[in-house]
């Protein structure tokens, strides 16, 4: 290996900023944080070097939040305010419960209909083996409460320690609203006890609307049909409503940031301008992961990207190595191995799908990758970085 090439693929870096707050201009706050990082730490910024923003500090810099009576009131125009079926939401004190509140204010009754054994990113409700040892048969099944309870008891999620049942059903009661908590994996279900409908889920939420349609509902409104448009002077989210919406207070939540196309390529300019490197940049909020203990996945929001810069479309078009160099040139070492490995690569086709010697690698998309990556380096707790920078990340074993 010469002396000249470079010994390290793809880097990470967290990178630390000011605490955000409502209307501080972003872009220049990004930029100048990067370029900070950059001169202290000693390295330079790079031809497709990607700097990603995550969405929770978009979203702050936009205002872009609601209340609870903000989603009571939009709920109760959309859906009547009378018994409202409330079904497939993930169990999240973070993700769902404020929203849950401002539903059940704007409702006389809720159904909430919870999906088993688990929610859809992977919270148990009950662990499939007791599912089994009780012969249920969750795709066909339709529990009661009082069954349920009978059936599995009490049930705390292995991580927060809460009983999701109980608290969910609580929140609904000190919002003002009766409730019935049945158990089922079924949309249409629901239409035994209301035609009014939420659908709470994230990725299966078209299919289910459809379902429900199809089945009779009388209306059917999606997470993504609720706050997408201001209420009382709110915030709010044309394309995701209550979708991808954290809590921020008790009674607050902050929605899915908008709009995010302007900041992306404004970040872009002004790191050219100030750098004369071309810079990808995106915005990400989950990761698309799962834990293989929890068997939890990470992506409760809509999307891993709202919005990227155009170099960021695609998926990686990549050979794999230990392919090459155990078939291809498996007859060869050191050097000769090197440069048959090395112009193979700089030679391979713009679309290698199913060519064995890519076999292997990830079918994803780049943005999906990339946010994963952001998402694990950031962190959700107290490190600080909010941006994170990406070196290295299009590079291959010739550059």
């Amino acid at each position: 290996m010469s002396e000249y090439e470079r010994r390290v693929g793809t880097v990470s870096r967290g990178i630390r900023c000011p605490i955000i707050r409502q209307g501080d201009d972003l872009a220049a706050i990004v930029t100048d944080s990067v370029l900070g990082a950059a001169d202290f730490e000693g390295f330079e910024l790079r031809d497709r070097d990607v700097v990603a923003v995550t969405e929770s500090v978009v979203a702050r810099a936009q205002g872009n939040y609601c209340t609870v009576d903000d989603i009571a009131a939009d709920v109760r125009e959309k859906l009547g305010g009378g018994t409202v079926g409330v079904i497939f939401p993930i169990l999240s004190r973070n993700r769902f419960a404020i929203c849950l509140r401002g539903i059940a204010k704007g409702c006389k009754k809720v159904v909430l209909m919870l999906s088993y054994p688990s929610d859809e990113v992977g919270n148990e409700l009950v662990s499939i083996d007791k599912i089994d040892e009780a012969g249920v048969n969750p795709y066909s099944d339709v529990l009661s409460l009082e069954q349920y309870r009978r059936l599995f008891g009490e049930n705390k999620h292995r991580f927060t320690g809460v009983d999701y049942v109980k608290y969910y059903g609580d929140l609904v009661r000190e919002s003002g609203a009766e409730v019935e908590i049945v158990f089922a994996n079924r949309a249409e279900t629901i239409l035994n006890y209301t035609d009014s409908v939420i659908n709470c889920d994230i990725h299966t939420r078209i299919r289910t609307k459809r379902i429900l349609e199809n089945a009779g509902a009388r209306v059917v409104c999606g997470l993504d049909n609720i706050m997408t448009s201001p209420v009382n002077g709110s915030g709010f989210n044309e394309k995701y409503g209550l979708l991808g919406s954290n809590k921020a207070t008790e009674d607050t939540v902050k929605l899915f940031p908008r709009e995010c196309r302007p900041l992306v390529e404004t970040i872009q300019k002004k790191l050219a301008d100030a750098t004369g490197k071309h810079v990808e940049v995106m915005i990400y909020g989950d990761g698309a992961f799962k834990d293989p203990q929890g068997k939890i996945w990470e992506l409760a929001d809509p999307v891993v990207s709202p919005a990227f810069t155009d170099g960021l479309i695609g998926t990686p078009n990549e050979l794999k190595l230990k392919y090459l160099a155990d078939n291809d040139f498996a007859h060869l070492s050191g050097d000769a191995l090197k440069q048959a490995i090395s112009e193979s690569i700089k030679s391979k086709d713009t679309n290698l799908v199913g060519n064995m010697a890519s076999e292997g690698t990830t079918p994803r998309q780049l943005t999906d990758l990339i946010g994963s990556l952001c998402d694990l380096t950031s962190g959700s707790g107290d490190k600080g970085t909010p941006v994170v920078l990406i070196q290295g990340y299009f590079d291959n074993y010739t550059n």
